[in-house]
């Protein structure tokens, strides 16, 4: 029934944008425009440099690398030219890159969560040997957030700054993600035995937690535009492209995080094991910035923010922003508020970073 709908949910948008295109009404705007190069590319994965804008001065050499989540294309972080943090970000003089994760094919369906958590331990050193920094600012959207907690963890001395933005940290607060893969009625197993989770599965879940936003944003879109304000319509529709432009999640990675995270809490507790090796949360002494989204479903703020009671870090700081998981990072009114105080604390940091190096 979810493959069903979400083939339907694609078909009519679509054949919508074809039809809208065609008569000349607008269409959601082209994502990942900010021009970039590919430095590092292992299987379907991509690391990602982003162009520098020569008109501004340069912030510092200490870069930023940014990991988007691995369930959907990484183009939210450049999602459209008014609502583009990659853009922002380098228009402030940062060094930035981008870790694409690309699309899990059936050969990746082996590849666990500790694969993709060093997957960003590797990709930071090649940010580092390209660059000849000692560090990196690290910033982590999502379920990415979670797997560059990590990866700071394990390796704390590599890492400038740290950004958890909207990481889950303490799975039992959750909400309704956390209820649904409960153990009791959640076979992780049998969900993966036939190979990665397709975008049809990990998207009803999602739809199980606001089953009535496809129709919300279609009746939102229509609103706007009769109402001419085309900038806020232009981020729904580009907003609503990605978010049916999902990616499957390889099976072993899969089963590995709801088992280990949602069903056993094991960051929290102090016993996830990566490579052999304990997390120690309290290993990470890096400035950390903990960014949650008030009206987030999908990673309640009580859940990333339990991160704080762990690090070992002097220097931490909150930043609340309107909206939901996706919609409080890429909103236009983001672009007044919370672009600028992001902006802000990693031009800092990385000034720290460069002045001891």
């Amino acid at each position: 029934m979810m493959r069903s709908l979400y083939e339907l949910t694609r078909t009519v948008r679509e054949g919508a944008e074809d039809a809208a295109r065609t008569v000349g009404l607008p269409v959601r705007p082209k994502p990942g425009a900010t021009p970039r190069a590919t430095v590092w590319q292992e299987g379907a994965m991509r690391l990602e440099r982003i162009v520098p804008n020569h008109d501004v001065p340069r912030a510092g050499k200490t870069p930023v690398l940014l990991v988007p989540s691995l369930i959907n294309r990484w183009y939210v972080l450049d999602l459209y030219p008014g609502g583009s943090l990659v853009k922002i970000l380098r228009d402030a003089g940062l060094d930035v890159w981008v870790l694409d994760w690309g699309v899990a094919n059936d050969e990746d369906r082996h590849r666990g969560w500790d694969d993709l958590a060093l997957s960003i331990s590797r990709a930071m050193a090649v940010v580092r040997r390209t660059t000849g920094a000692p560090q990196c600012v690290l910033l982590g959207y999502s379920i990415s957030g979670t797997l560059s907690v990590i990866a700071a963890a394990r390796e704390p001395e590599r890492v400038a700054g740290l950004i958890n933005l909207a990481g889950p940290i303490d799975f039992e607060r959750s909400g309704m993600l956390q209820r649904l893969t409960d153990p009791r009625w959640f076979d992780v197993d049998a969900i993966t035995r036939a190979g990665n989770v397709s975008p049809a599965q990990m998207l009803g879940g999602f739809l199980a937690l606001r089953p009535t936003n496809i129709l919300a944003d279609v009746v939102k879109v229509a609103d706007l535009h009769a109402q001419g304000r085309d900038e806020e319509r232009d981020a729904v529709l580009a907003l609503q492209g990605w978010a049916y432009d999902n990616v499957p999640f390889p099976a072993k990675a899969y089963a590995d995080y709801v088992k280990a995270l949602f069903q056993r809490n094991e960051l929290v507790h102090g016993t996830h094991v990566v490579a052999g090796e304990r997390v120690e949360l309290e290993r990470i002494t890096a400035p950390l910035l903990t960014i949650v989204a008030d009206r987030d479903s999908i990673t309640p703020p009580a859940s990333a923010l339990a991160l704080e009671r762990f690090v070992a870090s002097e220097d931490r700081s909150v930043l609340v922003v309107r909206g939901g998981h996706v919609s409080g990072v890429v909103n236009p009114s983001a672009r007044e508020r919370f672009h600028p105080q992001l902006c802000d604390w990693m031009i800092d940091r990385v000034t720290r970073a460069d002045a001891v190096a």
